[in-house]
């Protein structure tokens, strides 16, 4: 250890209060995290590109300071899904540590990382108050069935008006209106639905007209419009 003259010409004088780290709420324990191995937790981040083009949604479940779960979901830039394929190869088996100083290829994916980071440490996990936290795989859960993100994609115009596209129940294939051409309700196909049915041997029509729904007062449409051509 090197020290500058004027701190070695200084007299010691004895560090009285000193309480150490400030407990955090971790899978139902308050620890002291003063090592990379004291942390654990489940929590999501979210992280944008430097041109602010796409965005990334990244969950990590930590157990014991290393990453054992990644979950990787990115929208917006086409490339930024190909980054989200190496990060969800590299994230796993690291530390937080490790992964918050690892060159996850996108910059929203890394902004995701430092921002869940903050989060783990400081206690603010989603796993915070479950005895020995989420298992792994607790991840898929934001995903449902058919394991898909779930998006969410609108558009308006002043002149055309709203067009609903992509619902969470899956990709909106028509918008029921009323006498006064206001959205009441949509129809829907969910794809991850319909891609279970096709593999498990029913035809592509069977699949969509199973894997196809609606939400809202379709029944008392006066017209369905196509959100996407008409």
């Amino acid at each position: 250890m090197i020290y500058s003259k004027e701190v070695e010409m200084m007299c010691p004088v004895h560090q009285g209060v000193h309480h150490g780290a400030a407990p955090i709420p971790e899978q139902a324990k308050w620890v002291k995290a003063k090592e990379v191995k004291d942390i654990s937790g489940l929590t999501h981040g979210v992280g944008w590109c430097a041109p602010q083009q796409g965005a990334c949604k990244l969950t990590l479940n930590v157990k014991d300071g290393i990453i054992q779960e990644a979950l990787v979901e990115t929208l917006g830039c086409s490339g930024m899904t190909h980054s989200a394929a190496m990060a969800s190869e590299i994230l796993p088996g690291l530390t937080v540590m490790e992964a918050l100083n690892t060159d996850l290829v996108c910059d929203a994916i890394n902004t995701a990382m430092r921002e869940l980071f903050l989060q783990i440490v400081y206690g603010r996990s989603q796993s915070a108050f479950s005895e020995e936290g989420l298992p792994i795989g607790a991840g898929l859960e934001d995903l449902g069935k058919g394991l898909r993100s779930q998006v969410g994609t609108m558009y308006g115009t002043l002149k055309k008006g709203p067009r609903y596209l992509e619902m969470a129940e899956g990709y909106v294939t028509g918008i029921a209106l009323d006498e006064n051409d206001e959205i009441i309700g949509y129809k829907y196909v969910n794809f991850g639905r319909m891609m279970d049915f096709i593999k498990n041997g029913d035809d592509a029509q069977t699949a969509l007209e199973k894997a196809s729904g609606q939400y809202g007062r379709v029944a008392d449409a006066v017209k369905i419009v196509d959100p996407r051509k008409e």
